[in-house]
């Protein structure tokens, strides 16, 4: 069995297309929906997706600030280096997130269930 590295390479791009876009765009279309009908429980994981996706910027600005390596590494290698990098980033701000992150999430639901009148 052979491995196409233009299929992977070709999967990569479309992948991270979709992912930096959806990722967003998700979080806007939620963000943009009615939240009035909402329960406590729909509010609550709005919060915490508004704080993955912010705590998932910051990581991928601080990865910026990360020297890269002069390593001679295919292209190929490269993408999927970078893949895998964004589904770690992705994780640990989910993961964060879930575990109280940076506290955003609970301000943020406090602030919404005054604004909807759930208290």
């Amino acid at each position: 069995m052979s491995l196409n590295v233009n299929g992977i390479e070709s999967f990569y791009n479309n992948y991270k297309t979709d992912t930096a876009s959806s990722s967003a765009s998700k979080l806007e279309d939620t963000l943009n929906s009615d939240l009035s009908t909402a329960t406590e429980d729909e509010l609550m994981d709005v919060c915490k997706d508004f704080e993955s996706y912010f705590i998932e910027q910051m990581f991928k600005a601080m990865q910026k600030m990360v020297p890269e390596s002069n390593d001679s590494i295919s292209a190929a290698n490269r993408q999927m280096q970078d893949f895998y990098k964004e589904q770690m980033t992705q994780s640990f701000a989910e993961q964060a997130s879930e575990s109280g992150g940076l506290g955003i999430a609970q301000v943020l639901y406090e602030q919404m269930k005054r604004n909807y009148g759930l208290e």
